[in-house]
């Protein structure tokens, strides 16, 4: 069998690593079941120099060495593709993973040293593609969902690989591959008291993309919102639309995991990194969380502190968890029933405040239910962290002024991300010819600048230069009003005669229509 080595990519820089990888755990997983030889160097946990990547690829003779991730660690992917080819030219080089799904073509000529890469989800297709290379055949032209090149070089995507029908098939992920100890001394975050006193917290995954149209986000295949045509030259290309195949683990394959965990690794944090349970409870019409409840407590892991209702300290047992909510979908009796389960803290992409903002977002919510989410949450005793953005497409003096009036009322402090349109997002392919203008035609420039939204890259804001949203960024935070409307006496009147550099356009990337990628049968 193939002897593979995966590397995980440092990723944010600026903290120190937070989470285990959970696609390439669960890719290992996959690998390790079909019979292959592997082994992980977690450069994101280790955080040594980067050419310590050419001594782990002459350590073994790998027949392939895989490599994957988010937009955000381009950079670093780049970078050890080089080293990886130079140091290790006889084994294939496989990529996946956010950065190569939403713009393969690109990636492929940005990155030659890439053999062939999975496209979406690669539960079958990475395997299929391991089974090649273990028979010596590097012609993958007859693989669903990859991406791979001739011997010019050129690239070719072959048609789509369906969606896996029962997530539940899958093997938990091998976690034990990973430096546990770096992530575990990790594992305090400040969203809430029982966050903060964790000593070990693990990522789960409970489900598969989200049945919203968040202008802002993106799915890259793991939700049915992909598919595979042909474009204006006649080659295939990725294409992303509104469909969507819904797909969550069943409860019991949860919490059956989550023991595991906690009798294994003894961990008291369980961080569900699912895009939004709320619509995933929504599409099981409402059963779905409450069922996760029941047997997370019928299965011994809640919290002493919900069974006893005491206060927690550090003679708590059990296992606190978090997650994401929706401030249009969540039912106060769902929510009471996560806080007694342990849930100690949901995650609200409130956004904005703004009805003209959420009206165009896609986003489901409104102003109205924005506000009421945040009592009702406090009501269950969850904690809402809220997330706000500013420079949206149709931001205005008065959204701005929207989004602090509610700040104001609600209480909330906020310094609000910057809308940014990462690669696979509506915006992205709405305004790409936009954002290419704003790196002088140069789109890689672009992709290397990305990062967690806290930054200002190319903005996509009809009425905002950058210099203003920085400004509005910091009037947000402070809540300052009479900052706010000193700017727009200043600047309202000079607005009215420009006329705005950012325009939409349509993109053969993108079909906003409800047309979903196959499901296997």
């Amino acid at each position: 069998m193939a002897k593979i080595l995966f590397i995980n990519p440092v990723v944010r820089e600026e903290d120190v690593p937070r989470h285990i990888p959970y696609g390439i755990a669960l890719l290992a997983a996959i690998a390790m079941k079909e019979g292959h030889l592997v082994q992980v160097y977690d450069a994101n946990a280790h955080r040594l120099p980067l050419d310590t990547i050419i001594e782990v690829c002459q350590a073994d003779d790998w027949d392939a060495i895989c490599i994957g991730g988010l937009t955000t660690t381009y950079n670093y992917i780049k970078k050890a593709c080089k080293l990886i080819k130079e140091s290790a030219p006889n084994a294939q080089l496989i990529a996946g993973g956010g950065f190569l799904t939403s713009m393969p073509h690109e990636i492929f000529e940005w990155i030659p040293e890439i053999d062939v890469g999975c496209i979406g989800e690669s539960f079958v297709t990475f395997p299929e593609v391991l089974k090649k290379i273990d028979n010596k055949d590097v012609n993958y032209s007859d693989v669903l969902g990859v991406i791979h090149r001739d011997l010019t070089g050129k690239s070719f995507l072959t048609n789509i690989r369906p969606n896996i029908k029962d997530l539940d098939t899958l093997p938990w992920p091998a976690w034990h591959l990973f430096p546990l100890d770096i992530y575990f001394a990790n594992s305090s975050n400040l969203f809430s008291e029982e966050s903060f006193t964790s000593k070990r917290r693990m990522d789960i995954n409970g489900s598969f993309g989200c049945g919203l149209t968040c202008k802002y986000c993106w799915h890259l295949g793991t939700t049915g919102d992909m598919l595979v045509e042909e474009n204006d030259n006649g080659e295939n290309d990725v294409v992303f639309t509104y469909g969507r195949n819904i797909r969550y683990h069943s409860a019991d394959y949860i919490v059956s995991m989550v023991k595991h965990l906690h009798n294994e690794y003894d961990i008291d944090f369980a961080a569900f990194i699912d895009e939004n349970l709320m619509t995933m409870d929504v599409a099981s019409k409402g059963t779905w969380l409450k069922e996760l409840c029941k047997k997370w407590i019928e299965a011994g892991l809640q919290p002493t502190c919900r069974q006893q209702g005491i206060p927690h300290d550090e003679n708590c047992k059990g296992v606190h968890w978090n997650g994401t909510s929706h401030a249009g979908l969540h039912r106060p009796e769902t929510l009471k029933l996560m806080y007694e389960a342990g849930c100690t803290h949901l995650v609200y992409g409130l956004e904005s405040f703004d009805p003209t903002v959420l009206r165009n977002l896609g986003k489901g919510s409104n102003a109205r239910k924005n506000k009421q989410s945040i009592a009702t949450c406090l009501a269950s005793g969850i904690k809402p962290i809220p997330n706000i953005i500013i420079g949206f497409p149709e931001e205005s003096f008065e959204s701005v002024r929207n989004t602090i009036e509610a700040l104001v009322e609600l209480g909330i402090t906020a310094k609000p991300h910057f809308a940014t349109a990462y690669p696979g997002s509506e915006w992205y392919y709405a305004y790409k010819d936009s954002i290419m203008e704003q790196y002088n035609q140069d789109l890689e420039a672009y992709i290397m600048d990305l990062g967690d939204a806290s930054k200002i890259t190319a903005t996509i804001s009809h009425e905002f230069s950058p210099m203003q949203l920085l400004g509005l960024q910091q009037i947000v935070y402070l809540k300052d009003l009479r900052l706010l409307d000193l700017s727009e006496q200043h600047w309202a009147p000079v607005q009215e005669k420009l006329t705005p550099v950012i325009q939409p356009k349509m993109s053969f990337n993108l079909k906003t229509v409800k047309e979903a990628g196959p499901l296997a049968s």
